[in-house]
């Protein structure tokens, strides 16, 4: 179990490396279309856009996670700049990404099937989504914005 005492979801995910635009972009609804693996999320204002589009702090996205490794209808845990975050695919060909990061107290939310459950209080969310099922957490988690290459799996 770990437990970030008095550090809040942004300051984690800043010391993580995500960065402030990659911040801006976990608020935003993210979709992954099958037919085309890319995410349609609108795109902060400026020019922190990657050549495809997606937001993040260099332009450059990293390999997350291999879809084949995330099982259709549940999830994993994986990193990014080290910090860590949540993938699901709630249907094939569809993958979302949210921040691990408990909006209760910062601890690390774990993966279950079809939610993702936090082991310092209880609370659960939705991994389709991530919805808070049930509290203490206030808020949903933050989403971040992935793409499909193949079957890559990409962030940042």
């Amino acid at each position: 179990m770990t437990y970030l005492p008095g550090i809040s979801r942004r300051t984690a995910l800043v010391a993580g490396g995500v960065g402030s635009v990659a911040l801006l972009a976990a608020c935003a609804p993210t979709t992954t279309t099958p037919e085309t693996g890319t995410a349609n999320t609108p795109q902060p204002s400026g020019d922190a856009s990657g050549s495809d589009g997606s937001a993040g702090s260099t332009g450059a996205s990293v390999e997350v996670a291999k879809l084949s490794a995330i099982p259709v209808g549940g999830s994993i845990s994986a990193e990014l700049d080290g910090a860590p975050i949540l993938l699901a695919q709630p249907v094939a060909g569809t993958v979302v990404a949210f921040s691990a990061i408990c909006t209760h107290q910062g601890c690390v939310v774990l993966p279950a099937k079809t939610e993702f459950d936090c082991p310092c209080h209880g609370s659960r969310y939705d991994a389709a989504t991530g919805e808070v099922l049930e509290g203490p957490a206030p808020a949903p988690l933050p989403q971040l914005t992935v793409t499909l290459d193949g079957d890559s799996v990409r962030a940042g």
